[in-house]
């Protein structure tokens, strides 16, 4: 490992040896979350965020909305970071063997010398590739100065099925995989295009409950949510499908807001134990572009019929006080909606299920404690109960089927980003319509969308965006 920080190290501390060479760069600092704003970067530039959020945890559109964390959000983020630390320094310290609270005060006191590393245990040796390579030859009692022989990811990954009790002859297991954003339908302007398309799964769950080949189902699913009616179409169809089959969601990184609206549809939800999962609540919004309208000169009428007609059409003015308060109820409407759904699908009462949803994202742990999970572990545990459910035997092989494989999620969504000042209109109006959606009230967790900009090809095209904007408006 010749460069690395806590995610390198938590991966690499299941392996039985760790090398590195004399000049490797292994910093131990420790956790962080963050989250950033562009409250003061909209106003700037004209753009006034109208959201409305219901759950006091409820946090996604914070960073177009505020200026600084809620202390809600510090406290729910404060609680996922100890869980995520918690865990890291409890799988670390057993397989080293020492005490939890020995390899804190070790990372707090500032780690980054692998000589260090070396002397406390934490390596095996410090050694250069060559140097493991010519270790492993003698190891495997090859003397010859041919290259040792290796098997690379893509063929050790090709375990056979059969080996794991899920390929050959017997009973047939669905596994549906739902990941990414969700969307009703595709679009080919739409940024989450790309993840669960709604009228898509939807088909796919219908074929498998009509058809009698399968014993079980799996729903597997990855999502940060997306678009609350399309979330609720699904609930319906997964809570139809379950009728005729035994159906278990498994919960991968991410089964939040509109994620977990698709799992609680499921009888029986595992997740792992840092699963993030939760977030019951919607946020709604629209931008009034007024004062950038201004700036550029550009003007906007519309005419409408009804009194309504506007409330999503007009971005040239704020919202009226009744427009205000039709836009609230609408939201309030559907975070009720998704609260007693939830209630009912894990057999709470409302009143319970409101201590845990108001928006709040929990780890998977948590939320096993809380009763939105029944159970812990990933993929295996979920074919496990599957196959329970299903009064298959656990020694008894099955054949998994993948009925809607995993489709990407986050393709470049700001390439080719032009300097003109419509532009700069056009774009801006497009990223934020993305991020809380004009056109609908959105079950999306806090704050993905963002991270995950941050973290795609092009990862600055946002920022330099801003930049742009900023620097033409002086």
């Amino acid at each position: 490992m010749p460069v690395g920080g806590e995610k390198e190290y938590y991966l690499a501390s299941a392996c039985a040896e760790l090398y590195a060479p004399p000049s490797a760069y292994v910093a131990l600092y420790g956790l962080t979350i963050q989250q950033t704003f562009l409250r003061g970067v909209l106003e700037k530039v004209g753009v006034q965020p109208e959201i409305q959020r219901i759950g006091r945890y409820k946090s996604a559109g914070d960073q177009l909305g505020r200026k600084s964390m809620s202390n809600e959000v510090k406290e729910m983020l404060g609680a996922l970071l100890d869980n995520i630390y918690g865990n890291w320094l409890d799988t670390v310290s057993s397989t080293h063997g020492k005490k939890k609270e020995e390899i804190e005060e070790f990372v707090n006191s500032g780690v980054y010398q692998v000589e260090r590393l070396k002397k406390e245990g934490w390596i095996t040796d410090l050694l250069y590739d060559d140097q493991v390579m010519t270790m492993l030859k003698e190891r495997v009692g090859q003397n010859d100065k041919k290259s040792l022989r290796m098997v690379d990811y893509s063929k050790y990954s090709r375990v056979r099925k059969s080996t794991l009790g899920i390929g050959g002859g017997g009973d047939l297991i669905a596994v549906i995989r739902a990941s990414g954003s969700i969307t009703r339908t595709r679009s080919g302007l739409s940024v989450s295009s790309s993840g669960i398309i709604a009228e898509q799964l939807i088909k796919k769950i219908r074929t498998v409950r009509e058809s009698e080949k399968y014993k079980a189902v799996i729903l597997r699913i990855d999502s940060p949510g997306g678009d609350a009616l399309a979330s609720d179409l699904m609930w319906r169809e997964i809570r139809l499908l379950a009728e005729s089959k035994p159906v278990v969601a498994s919960m991968s990184d991410v089964a939040a807001s509109g994620g977990y609206y698709m799992a609680m549809a499921a009888p029986v939800i595992v997740a792992e134990k840092l699963t993030l999962t939760g977030s019951i609540g919607v946020i709604t919004g629209k931008f009034i572009l007024q004062k950038l309208y201004e700036r550029i000169d550009f003007n906007k009428e519309i005419l409408s019929r009804g009194r309504y007609a506007e409330l999503n059409a007009a971005d040239q003015r704020p919202l009226r006080p009744d427009e205000a308060e039709l836009f609230e109820k609408s939201a309030q409407n559907a975070y009720a909606s998704f609260r007693d759904k939830a209630a009912m699908s894990r057999s709470m009462s409302i009143d319970q299920m409101e201590t845990v949803a108001q928006g709040r994202v929990w780890s998977g742990q948590d939320a096993a404690s809380r009763g939105l999970v029944d159970s812990l572990g990933g993929f295996s545990q979920a074919l496990a109960i599957a196959k329970q459910r299903a009064k298959i035997p656990q020694d008894k092989k099955v054949r998994l089927v993948e009925i809607s494989k995993a489709s990407p999620t986050l393709p470049e969504i700001l390439s080719g980003i032009g300097g003109s000042v419509l532009g700069v209109d056009r774009v801006v109006k497009g990223v934020l319509q993305d991020v809380t959606s004009l056109n609908g009230v959105q079950a999306r967790m806090d704050g993905i969308l963002f991270e995950r900009l941050e973290n795609m090809p092009g990862e600055n095209q946002l920022f330099l965006l801003v930049k742009e904007i900023t620097n033409y408006f002086g």
